[in-house]
């Protein structure tokens, strides 16, 4: 065929780009009325290649398109009776290098107008918890909870991207996708809920295994499962099979039982961490497989952790870490991080807790020897760490489930990744060494430690406070548009000050007791991130909307104030 097949209508929409041969399309279409049928044109050099189409009205339908020639190339369908969502386009040869090129999103799933913004975000839609966070192959890898298709959560995909430094991140083609019949209404039923990724030797070198938790509602007589898949290329999974069909019996357990965290035990063996609850509070199970491939053989060890203080609280997202040492070294002492789903702290109120468990592990049993709140601002929800090197790094969710509503929507972001190191007993999460490389230029070092108000131009700025002894009292005021926001310290603490404007009394962001020497304190467009003492108090919270902070005014005694302006 040597013409375009293309509808006539005055709602005519076209999409036109270059392309080499060999690009894979990835688009999303559904019909806008019952009995229609949405349908999409597409062609290279005017000759006809592909012309999905479907009769689904209420979820859009993915499909995968392959250019067998390159050249010109005419995306076209007719807006009266087909709904577009997302189109992207790539080369699987270039892909991890070059990252996918979004042709269209839907208006109402476009990421924030930010230039200036440091933090990673998704290309388009909504996103959450942060999965398969790991290096293979040389390159960081941040799986997450994705969306494609709206700015609140829904059918669970995985969303991809890499990056060398885990600051600048490329964007990949979606990697895990929700089962068809989840996908067939837009409901939130279920989908490819969170987990974690192993590097596999395999005989083209370096292979990913990724474990997650299929979730569907109301399915029996598990909602949730675990499932694995492997992807040889890093780029697109492979099948999925199950590797835990059922809860372990006997535990009177809930239905919930998710988010496998998968890591290499001190005994050489893979071990699973899963995150559960029981008729008192939150339980952490491990699981071990002598598969060195992790694809089978997993079996049931034993309740590890449990944290009931909070009642009818779920452990979810576990991860778990050495510090200080390697792991297979039996006076290396290591970090069990989860998140208490619904918990609430009743001091300060603040809602979704993430703690941090500190102790001895032979690989079978966890010995508790201290603990400790991981972030005083709690919108660093669903941390997953690995090991880089030679210590642990991490990264969250910037967010808190209590910012969300059926109603409400929002793009989300991920924090600046965290290193994870041991001081006596204290666990500290200061920023990557690699965050210095977003200091592009110097606003300020004088004017502000001497009172006077500062503006930070875009508002991406990182703020280093030296103050003359430990916990000495300042207060940083922050004029946004928005919000009532500030970082004070005095005898209470360290405190995140924050207040919405919605007339209730916010929750207090505060590190009781803390009295710090010196402070690092990220802005970006919608977020907070502050640092104390290296890490010993981290707090996050995240602001509503895409303001940005216009100036900063500091009182009380500063050795040292200094601003830089961060760019990517």
């Amino acid at each position: 065929m040597t013409s375009q097949t293309i509808p006539a209508s005055p709602a005519l929409e076209i999409i036109e780009a270059e392309f080499a041969a060999g690009t894979v399309l990835h688009l999303w279409i559904k019909a806008r009325e019952t009995g229609g049928t949405a349908k999409l044109f597409v062609s290279v050099e005017r000759n006809d290649i592909a012309d999905p189409s479907t009769r689904r009205t209420e979820e859009f339908e993915f499909f995968a398109v392959t250019l067998g020639t390159g050249g010109h190339t005419v995306l076209a369908y007719d807006a009266e009776t087909t709904a577009l969502s997302v189109v992207y386009a790539f080369h699987p040869q270039t892909v991890l290098e070059e990252g996918i090129r979004v042709l269209h999103h839907d208006m109402r799933t476009a990421p924030p107008q930010v230039p200036a913004g440091y933090h990673f975000r998704p290309p388009f839609g909504w996103m959450n918890d942060p999965n398969g966070f790991g290096r293979f192959a040389g390159r960081g890898h941040l799986f997450y909870q994705h969306y494609p298709h709206g700015l609140r959560w829904n059918t669970m995909h995985w969303g991809h991207a890499v990056s060398t430094d885990l600051i600048h991140w490329t964007h990949l083609p979606m990697f895990l996708f929700p089962a068809d019949h989840l996908s067939e209404k837009d409901d939130g039923r279920g989908g490819a809920f969170s987990g974690s990724a192993i590097p596999i030797s395999g005989p083209e070198g370096q292979e990913i295994r990724v474990f997650y938790t299929e979730h569907v509602r109301d399915r029996q007589p598990e909602e949730q499962i675990q499932l694995s898949a492997l992807s040889r290329d890093g780029i697109v999974a492979g099948p999925s099979e199950v590797v835990l069909p059922v809860r372990p019996e006997g535990l009177n357990l809930t239905t919930d039982f998710r988010d496998p965290y998968v890591f290499k035990g001190p005994d050489g063996r893979w071990k699973m961490l899963l995150g559960s609850r029981d008729r008192s509070g939150g339980v952490v199970l491990l699981y071990e497989t002598t598969d060195p491939k992790g694809a089978a053989g997993w079996t049931f060890l034993g309740i590890i952790h449990r944290e009931d203080r909070f009642g009818m609280t779920a452990a979810e997202c576990p991860c778990m870490v050495p510090l200080g040492g390697k792991a297979d070294d039996p006076d290396t002492r290591w970090a069990l991080i989860f998140g208490l789903l619904t918990s609430r702290d009743p001091a300060t109120g603040r809602r979704n807790l993430t703690s941090v468990t500190v102790g001895r592990f032979d690989g079978r049993k966890f010995l508790s020897e201290f603990e400790q709140e991981l972030d005083f601002g709690s919108d660093a929800y669903a941390f997953q760490a690995f090991v880089d090197g030679d210590e642990p790094v991490g990264i969250a969710w910037l967010a808190n489930w209590t910012d969300f509503s059926k109603k409400d929507d929002f793009p989300t972001a991920m924090t600046l990744p965290r290193r994870v190191l041991l001081d006596g007993d204290a666990v500290l999460t200061p920023p990557s060494v690699a965050a210095e490389s977003l200091r592009h230029t110097q606003l300020d070092e004088a004017a502000l430690a001497a009172g006077e108000t500062v503006p930070l131009e875009s508002g991406a700025v990182e703020i280093v406070l030296s103050l003359p002894e430990p916990g000495a009292a300042f207060e940083l005021a922050f004029d946004h548009p928005d919000v009532k926001l500030g970082v004070k310290l005095d005898g209470d603490g360290l405190a995140i000050l924050f207040d919405a404007g919605s007339g209730k009394e916010p929750p207090r962001y505060l590190a009781s007791g803390a009295k710090p020497s010196e402070l690092r304190i990220f802005l970006d467009a919608g977020s907070i991130e502050v640092f104390a003492d290296n890490g010993r108090w981290t707090g996050t919270k995240r602001i509503p909307g895409f303001s940005t902070v216009r100036s900063a005014t500091l009182t009380g005694a500063a050795a040292s104030a200094k601003i830089w302006q961060l760019k990517l």
